[in-house]
């Protein structure tokens, strides 16, 4: 009997084809998101669940049998991993073929809000440009030659790191872990958080959501950032005080913000950040191309037919499963 895959949402032709041939699978079908009612159904006596989705103890019971839970994305925040663990399921996630294109779009996020390009676009469409008023009113801030502060030096903050060196930005870094080797060949310098907030001009974000640093950058943090400094953040929204920003916003204590993530997603319309001119708001797009969102669906898929197949994952999160 060939094993039975759960997808909360269809994936593109060629994933789905060759999940076809090895598997049973079962897709939601309607619009997303899955409802949980749905994903329960879709996970009776499933072998295997993949996709995008906010995987919990209660949909893992929903089948005795589930050996792997893989997870499109290379953050798994959405996933209860030790619950899985406990469970004896496999969790598996898609690092290194998103790097680069999440670098590129934290780096045009970071040009757009230094360089107010929302708002001069805005300002263009709603025919306020004329001969009297048009640059003077966007006046934006320099990248060249500026201070980049990037928080977690991991593979897409050491990319995002990279991108700025060909601005002959002066890159700090801080992270747990040394990175010897780039400091070497392209002058990165380590310092600790606090320095790195009072130097840099533009503070980028680069760390896994977990209990550590889970509002790492709050009240006290944005205190110590310069007054024309730009906080861009495309890791996880929990990793800063949203309400600390705001505040930080309104009061002009820090010149502007570029967002791709926020605490609760998708953002509220109510949100104040909506209405800030000096922020960059995106929904959750870091790694939405083409070429990028295939590769992540079809290693995903390798997961689940290595897993459902007999053999070890390409990527587990939590490896101390196939130790059992």
């Amino acid at each position: 009997m060939r094993p039975t895959v759960f997808l909360n949402q269809r994936l593109n032709d060629q994933t789905m084809s060759r999940l076809g041939e090895n598997c049973e699978v079962r897709v939601w079908q309607g619009e997303p998101p899955c409802p949980p009612e749905a994903a329960m159904e879709g996970l009776a006596d499933a072998d295997g669940a993949l996709g995008h989705y906010r995987w919990t103890g209660e949909l893992m019971d929903c089948s005795r049998q589930l050996r792997i839970i893989a997870n499109i994305g290379v953050g798994y925040d959405n996933v209860d991993v030790i619950g899985a663990s406990r469970r004896g399921i496999v969790v598996t996630n898609t690092p290194d073929v998103l790097t680069e294109s999440t670098a590129d779009l934290t780096f045009a996020l970071l040009m757009a809000t230094a360089r107010r390009i929302c708002a001069a676009d805005r300002f263009a469409r709603r025919g306020e440009w004329t001969a009297v008023r048009g640059s003077e009113a966007l006046l934006g801030a320099d990248v060249h030659h500026a201070t980049l502060g990037v928080v977690g030096l991991g593979r897409i903050g050491s990319a995002v790191a990279r991108r700025a060196a060909g601005f002959d930005m002066q890159v700090l870094y801080y992270d747990l872990v040394r990175r010897p080797e780039l400091e070497t060949r392209y002058g990165f310098r380590a310092v600790d958080l606090d320095t790195l907030l009072g130097s840099a001009d533009f503070v980028t974000l680069h760390v896994p959501l977990i209990s550590t640093t889970r509002q790492l950058i709050g009240r006290r943090e944005l205190s110590l950032m310069k007054a024309g400094a730009f906080l861009i953040n495309a890791s996880r929204g929990q990793v800063v005080d949203e309400t600390a920003l705001i505040e930080a916003l309104q009061e002009g204590r820090i010149a502007g913000a570029g967002l791709d993530v926020f605490a609760s997603e998708p953002v509220a319309p109510e949100s104040p950040l909506l209405l800030m001119e000096n922020v960059v708001v995106l929904p959750h797009v870091g790694s939405a191309t083409v070429t990028t969102r295939r590769a992540m669906q079809d290693l995903a898929a390798d997961n689940v037919l290595a897993v459902l197949g007999g053999g070890p994952p390409l990527t587990p999160v939590n490896p101390e499963v196939l130790a059992r």
